[in-house]
């Protein structure tokens, strides 16, 4: 079982509007670290917990077409209804890859971004 899952933004507030306000996370805390020179926010929604570290001088995120570094490569959320989400997804403003299927699952998948490029992923 996986405990919770790390991820670095730039902006706070940017950060927070799409994984609160759109995505539907529940603020559990918000700490200033001054020692480390950064905000950390701690989210959940249901049994996933995001720490999220806003680090404004981080490296951007190598990503498409540039290519990829090692590390999470995306993050996937499980959804009853791949097309409902995604039109969920745009009517908040947030636009999705087309809907395709997983290659070696027959599901349908699609991608869409949060504020820093990560890959984030719907899969039936």
């Amino acid at each position: 079982m996986i405990h919770h899952i790390a991820l670095i933004g730039h902006e706070l507030e940017r950060t927070r509007a799409f994984y609160v306000d759109k995505l539907g996370f529940e603020v559990m805390a918000q700490h200033q670290r001054a020692d480390k020179g950064d905000i950390k926010l701690d989210l959940a929604k249901g049994s996933i917990h995001l720490e999220i570290f806003i680090k404004p001088a981080a490296p951007q995120r190598l990503t498409f077409p540039v290519g990829e570094a090692t590390g999470l490569r995306h993050l996937a959320f499980k959804v009853e209804d791949v097309v409902q989400t995604a039109m969920e997804l745009k009517k908040l403003g947030i636009e999705t890859e087309p809907i395709r299927k997983d290659t070696f699952t027959g599901e349908k998948m699609t991608f869409f971004f949060d504020p820093d490029g990560l890959p984030l992923e719907i899969h039936e």
